[in-house]
């Protein structure tokens, strides 16, 4: 099986325009993170894919492989498909561009979900804190019995106000960690979908997938990287750098 990493870098971004390239001690952002990626013992190739002729420049100044997309994707999955669309691969491993400290053990962590042959996309989970339940950009799940996601929300579910006699000390909680995998036939699909009223509400694409009746398995993980999504995270990736 040929598993492919794709990382969507965007230059115009409403929060922090231009982050892919800013420096981060030496080397750019998505420098960081390709090279991170690329220590990935599963990944065959890593890309990135970018909308703009200054990533492309600078990704091919390190020696690394880009590919111009279209500038009309709004989301990530959208330019991975553009991609998969001209490359050989059975697997598509979308790599988040805005973290620079990426451990390649996780991307490792979601290619093994796919040794299922009924899994078609797979994504991550970690435990979540108390302090993650009501802060919306942190994005809350709830699995099934074979951990595909059930929902995921921005609000805190499930809902505690009744908990069992169990007590809620005892249910796992789940937090969602960005990063997608799909089979490169379920990706071509996905794109094509129609966006839904679901999705826009809480503004996740991947509860499009849900809604059209895709699985979407979670691989729980205890590993997590800072991401940069505005210029005060900048500061805390410095230090851990």
């Amino acid at each position: 099986m040929k598993f492919v990493g794709i990382i969507p870098a965007r230059y115009e971004s409403s929060r922090f325009p231009g982050k892919p390239l800013i420096d981060l001690k030496g080397k750019s952002m998505i420098q960081r993170v390709y090279e991170g990626a690329n220590k990935s013992e599963m990944l065959d190739e890593v890309i990135v894919a970018t909308d703009d002729h200054r990533i492309v420049d600078e990704v091919e100044k390190f020696g690394g492989k880009v590919v111009m997309t279209s500038t009309k994707h709004s989301t990530g999955s959208d330019r991975c498909g553009e991609i998969a669309k001209t490359i050989d691969a059975d697997v598509i491993i979308n790599i988040q561009g805005d973290e620079p400290l990426i451990d390649s053990k996780q991307l490792d962590q979601l290619c093994t979900a796919f040794s299922d042959g009924q899994v078609s996309i797979a994504t991550l989970g970690i435990k979540r804190s108390d302090e993650d339940a009501n802060n919306p950009n942190r994005i809350k799940m709830v699995l099934n019995s074979n951990k595909d996601a059930m929902y995921f929300s921005r609000s805190a579910i499930p809902n505690t106000n009744n908990a069992p006699p169990f007590g809620i000390n005892e249910f796992n909680f789940y937090r969602h960690i960005g990063v997608y995998g799909y089979k490169k036939e379920t990706l071509l699909k996905l794109i094509d979908l129609e966006k839904t009223k679901l999705e826009q509400v809480e503004s996740l694409e991947q509860l499009r997938w849900l809604y059209h009746g895709y699985s979407i398995r979670v691989v729980e993980t205890n590993i997590e990287t800072p991401n940069i999504d505005v210029p005060e995270d900048v500061e805390k990736v410095l230090l851990l750098l």
